[in-house]
């Protein structure tokens, strides 16, 4: 899987169309929808697709993956499994509820298929630690949408009403060591609600964003692409610090600020996410 997901985009499998599409479109990794962008006469074609997508090679350094039906629905344990032959980065699994519920979609793909857990319920979000300290999951990705009807909350910009509990979750996925996305921004109109929102993203630290539209695409990469003057400082940072080790030094400065070892760990992680997008492109 690639280590950068500053731009995850929604597909809808039953589009071939979208999906040819989607082999030209920047976004770091797709999400080849078979679960609510697919009408349910569609769902068989969808998953044919969706799986043929994944084969084809066609798709460039672009991280793949499958968003199943659950399986309590009629087409999900069918979607597991031909997913999880076809072989995408990770199978995505809607409104996981707890770690006894990632273990049954683990039962049906096999112990080597890799998971993006949907947090986008109370139980969910209670359950994140123990959904995110799972061997299989890899990722979050927070459902905005369906956490706001639980709660009975709006999506006001600002995002008020739901922060603690993308913040709960953010907590779960650093403790695990996991990437977590924030949700989607519904208005595909709105690029400048949409930034606002990705830099509100940025900050709270999630490590990208699901998307419904290629135009949002761009917006999301520059917001999770660490900037020329964040790149040179980190290589500062890095080069002060090791400068110091070598002459036994106990105090850095760079900038007239104290540099400690977190310092250092935020430089290397500014340079390895550079180094990251470079290669993608």
């Amino acid at each position: 899987m690639s280590a950068v997901l500053r731009s995850v985009l929604y597909m809808p499998s039953s589009n071939a169309r979208a999906l040819e599409k989607a082999k030209t479109i920047p976004a770091d990794a797709i999400i080849l929808d078979l679960e609510d962008a697919v009408a349910p006469d569609a769902k068989q074609g969808a998953r044919e697709q969706a799986c043929a997508a994944v084969k084809s090679g066609e798709y460039g350094g672009k991280t793949l993956t499958i968003r199943c039906n659950g399986l309590d629905t009629p087409w999900g344990e069918a979607d597991l499994r031909a997913a999880a032959a076809a072989g995408p980065a990770a199978v995505v699994v809607p409104k996981v509820s707890g770690r006894e519920h990632v273990d049954r979609m683990a039962a049906v793909v096999g112990p080597y298929t890799r998971i993006w857990g949907m947090v986008e319920t109370p139980a969910g979000v209670f359950a994140a630690r123990d959904i995110a300290a799972h061997p299989q999951v890899d990722v979050f990705v927070m459902g905005t949408n369906d956490l706001a009807k639980e709660l009975r909350a709006a999506l006001v910009p600002g995002r008020a009403p739901l922060v603690p509990h993308l913040a709960t979750a953010l907590l779960a996925g650093r403790e695990a060591g996991i990437l977590v996305l924030d949700g989607v921004y519904n208005d595909v109109k709105d690029l400048e609600g949409f930034e606002a929102e990705c830099v509100q993203g940025a900050e709270m630290g999630f490590d990208g964003k699901t998307l419904v539209h290629p135009t949002q695409v761009e917006v999301a990469n520059r917001v999770w692409a660490p900037s020329d003057d964040e790149i040179d400082h980190a290589r500062r940072v890095i080069e002060a610090f090791e400068e110091a080790e070598r002459e036994g030094k106990g105090v850095v400065t760079v900038d007239g600020r104290m540099i400690e070892n977190l310092h250092v760990a935020n430089a290397q992680r500014t340079l390895a996410t550079a180094e990251a997008i470079a290669a993608l492109t």
